[in-house]
């Protein structure tokens, strides 16, 4: 029987899979990689992942355009400071949902691009750029700054585990295409020009599309908002918004055109590389919550206006972080840019930094996995240094996997708590769920250690599995020893060796002095049969 006849003759209703599979595993065992090709097919039809969708503002089943394929955007970052720690939470937020679709056994082609050009100051369509502003301060070329902070950037993204995109498109190396997408928006009518530059006609669009609909905003709002203001610009309405701009002559960044010698608008370059490399429509677009207004919800006009078409079917945005219920951000000076929460590094502004000592990576991986992706996520010292004991806890049980004997039988069961794992994942991602049933299954792997309890062979296998896939895997976690903590460990190794021979010559009070001292260090020890063992607490 070749793989398509048992693939065809197994192709049946979810329920039966999962109720039947452990009998078919037997059978398809005799074939490795048939198994583990069948494995990946049930765990695919099996899935019932839903996803929050900004848009109809409710959760929904996820079912891709295309399946298996799935096509996923998320904005990237303007590349003209240090990444900070809100950067980090919507990469970590989408590596996550990249991770997951990819076990799920779905192909993702995953963009993120990189602002390099367009973004002005405040976000609006008057003001310097802000790569340009940056360049102009340090006396260099914008595109000096452009590719030092894009690399910046991806080591950061590097040291949390955060996976590369499938492609990282920049603004500055899709003019044409952007160029080509306002001709398409004129030709349709729904922009016009003024004085070199070319204007969305919002009030236009608005007429026969719901202008507002991922947002809440209305136009009616925006028409009062910005009443007072009218007549002040070349645009016909104040809430119009810029696709190409006429460059002033202290703009650097600037390219030809019939239009003017100018720049795109900030909202241009993600409907058009979006479109370019998923199509004109595709599954997920995802992003902080800041910009789904007027970010995103200007995208989804620009795409309508030039293709005819909605352009997204799933909208994600992952809340703030804040600082005392403040948004952080570069504008508001109240951020802790991700190499000074790393290295120390030491402000250029002049700022006050909100900590007085660095973390590990990735312990910032973990507290950000403690909040919901859609909740808001406040920063302290005090809030990274639990994280850091979640994270050393979980850590410490990876390990102990390996250390665990195996029994004739289990005497504790994991199935419930696997069970929940994956239920959790399947609910939008809910990481912090993911986590606290972690560490339920913690427990029972502490109570197998202190031989209170016991596992079969096979279970601990399947354990191990788990471990390996939900932490690794999918969150992402790592292990992240630098050379100073392997030689602290080495250290600790060697001190308490030297424990275990003052014991055994029954100098106790050493021995008991040497444990002591490390418990004031955080060190708790623990005596075994074969020696000793150790753990940070």
């Amino acid at each position: 029987m070749d793989y398509g006849q048992i693939i065809q003759k197994f192709t049946l209703k979810v329920n039966f899979f999962k109720s039947k599979a452990r009998k078919f595993k037997s059978y398809i065992a005799k074939n490795c990689y048939l198994w583990h090709k069948l494995k990946k097919i049930l765990r695919f039809m099996a899935s019932e992942l839903h996803v929050y969708n900004s848009l109809t503002r409710k959760k929904e089943k996820f079912e891709p355009l295309h399946p298996p394929f799935v096509g996923m955007y998320v904005c990237g970052p303007t590349v003209y400071g240090d990444p900070h720690l809100g950067h980090a939470r919507a990469a970590v937020t989408f590596d996550i949902v990249f991770r997951y679709l990819k076990h799920l056994g779905y192909k993702v082609r995953y963009v993120s691009n990189i602002t390099d050009v367009g973004h002005l100051e405040n976000d609006a369509d008057e003001g310097e750029d802000k790569i340009a502003k940056k360049a102009r301060l340090a006396q260099l070329e914008p595109m000096e700054i452009a590719n030092y902070y894009t690399r910046r950037y991806n080591e950061a993204m590097r040291r949390m585990n955060v996976l590369p995109p499938s492609i990282q498109p920049l603004a500055s190396g899709h003019i044409p295409e952007q160029i080509e997408m306002v001709e398409k928006i004129l030709a349709n009518g729904y922009a016009y020009i003024s004085n070199g530059s070319v204007y969305f006609d919002l009030e236009k669009y608005a007429k026969q599309y719901n202008y507002g609909k991922l947002s809440g905003k209305r136009l009616e709002d925006l028409i009062a908002e910005s009443r007072e203001l009218q007549g002040t610009s070349e645009k016909r309405h104040p809430f119009d918004f810029a696709l190409w701009k006429k460059a002033d002559p202290r703009h650097i960044m600037r390219w030809k055109t019939k239009w003017s010698e100018g720049f795109p608008g900030w909202h241009l370059e993600c409907s058009v590389m979006s479109t370019k490399y998923l199509g004109e429509q595709f599954d997920i677009h995802g992003g902080g919550l800041d910009l789904q207004f007027p970010h995103h919800e200007s995208e989804i006009a620009q795409s309508v206006a030039a293709n005819g078409k909605e352009p997204v079917k799933y909208w994600m945005h992952n809340n703030l972080v804040t600082i005392n219920g403040q948004k952080m951000s570069k504008s508001l000076g109240n951020f802790i840019t991700l190499y000074e929460l790393f290295d120390g590094e030491q402000p250029e502004d002049g700022r006050t930094l909100p900590l007085n000592r660095t973390f590990n990576p990735q312990v910032v991986r973990f507290f950000i996995l403690q909040a919901h992706y859609r909740s808001p996520l406040d920063f302290s010292q005090q809030a990274l240094e639990a994280a850091e004991k979640g994270y050393k806890r979980l850590m410490n049980a990876v390990r102990l996997i390996d250390k665990l004997e195996p029994g004739d039988k289990s005497t504790v069961d994991f199935s419930k708590i696997i069970e929940n794992t994956f239920d959790a994942l399947n609910d939008d991602f809910n990481t912090p769920v993911v986590i606290a049933q972690l560490f339920e299954a913690v427990k029972l792997l502490n109570l197998i250690h202190d031989k209170k309890a016991q596992i079969s062979a096979s279970d601990l296998e399947k354990v191990k599995d788990f471990f390996h896939t939900v932490v690794f895997d999918i969150l992402g976690l790592e292990f992240q020893e630098t050379e100073t903590s392997q030689i602290v460990n080495k250290l600790v190794d060697l001190i308490l060796t030297l424990r275990l021979e003052a014991k055994k010559r029954k100098d106790y009070e050493t021995a008991d002095k040497i444990r002591e001292e490390l418990s004031k260090l955080g060190i708790r020890v623990k005596d075994t049969r074969d020696g000793f063992e150790w753990e940070f607490v």
